[in-house]
């Protein structure tokens, strides 16, 4: 099975542009994403988060499917304990008639990002397996309430999953999104490894899965040298390290801005943590790290999760890891060819 290949766009706000301007950014990035040959698009959904203007998923993934014809489209993901199971099928559905057979559903259930939105959310304790199973009964027809508008094709789910989210995906069939720790980048491999074992062990096959499947996600950046790709991580570092010292996410810095800032020792010890979590490099630097990864966990699909300040340096990393793709070169495992294929 070859790898695909996807980006990840949570719609990250940029300090000194509006909101909308990063949801326009969004779409912008998809159309290239589609003529770069990517397989997948995928959006996220966060409430409340001053650095992420993406907080519908369904209704920007319509806006994507108005300017695309060929990549998939997803959800990584719809947080469920928000939202009722119908509801998020009727917005899918609806979504799959403007994209038919495109859409992917990915689900998660990390809560609200603050007391303040996860009481605006209505939170509550939900059992996710059974809201998971409801919700692929309404996709699938055979549920007791009957879906419209009627899925134009399969819209097939996926977890977002850590920890008991993979028993969960194991136990109905689904395939899974993985990512920080799981992953092993930046620290031991091993329990990352154990616990993807366990989901392929535990795996049930179902009508849209008849075996196990793992998509892994991270920061990706490439650029000419390893010292420009390590700079264009420091946004995003940066970002991380506000949000758990400060208690906000906030939007995106210039590189110069984050570098002239006075960081504590706390904020320095995350900022090198979430560089150490990402693969950023040379072309070749890159191509070795993702190898290796995809090798490890045996996954199917690279989800690149980039962003930084600058939107054209952000292009030119999309378009460089396309071409690693698209053009193995001799001596790499095969597992790192075209993308192209849904």
């Amino acid at each position: 099975m070859t790898p695909r290949l996807s980006l990840l766009d949570r719609a990250r706000t940029r300090s000194g542009e509006p909101d909308p301007d990063a949801l326009a950014g969004t779409v912008e990035r998809a159309v290239a994403a589609e003529r770069l040959g990517y397989a997948r698009f995928w959006v996220a959904e966060h409430h409340g988060v001053p650095g992420i203007a993406g907080s519908a998923p369904a209704v920007l993934l319509a806006a994507v499917a108005g300017r695309t014809t060929t990549v998939r489209l997803g959800s990584a993901g719809v947080m469920l304990p928000h939202h009722q199971p119908l509801v998020v099928a009727e917005q899918f559905a609806t979504v799959s008639a403007f994209a038919p057979g495109r859409v992917d559903l990915g689900l998660g259930r990390s809560p609200g990002f603050t007391p303040p939105v996860r009481r605006a959310l209505r939170e509550t304790e939900r059992d996710f397996a059974a809201d998971l199973a409801e919700l692929r009964a309404y996709l699938t027809g055979t549920a007791e309430v009957t879906l419209h508008p009627q899925p134009a094709g399969p819209v097939p789910m996926h977890v977002l999953a850590t920890g008991s989210g993979l028993a969960v995906a194991a136990e109905l069939g689904l395939p899974v999104i993985v990512g920080g720790p799981l992953l092993g980048v930046a620290g031991d491999p091993e329990p990352g490894l154990a616990a993807l074992a366990g989901y392929r062990r535990a795996f049930r096959p179902s009508a849209q899965q008849p075996e196990p499947r793992v998509s892994v996600s991270l920061d990706v950046l490439v650029a000419d040298t390893a010292a420009e790709a390590a700079e264009l991580l420091l946004p995003e570092a940066w970002a991380m390290a506000r949000a758990r010292t400060e208690g906000a996410f906030p939007a995106l810095e210039p590189v110069a801005a984050v570098r002239a800032r006075s960081m504590t020792a706390r904020q320095e010890q995350y900022v090198e943590q979430t560089l150490a979590a990402a693969i950023a490099g040379t072309p070749a630097q890159v191509e070795s790290r993702l190898a290796e990864l995809l090798d490890r966990t045996g996954a199917a699909e690279l989800v690149a999760s980039s962003s930084t300040f600058d939107r054209a340096a952000l292009a030119a990393s999309d378009a460089s890891l396309a071409e690693l793709f698209d053009q193995p070169t001799v001596g790499r495992a095969p597992a790192m060819a075209s993308p192209s294929r849904p």
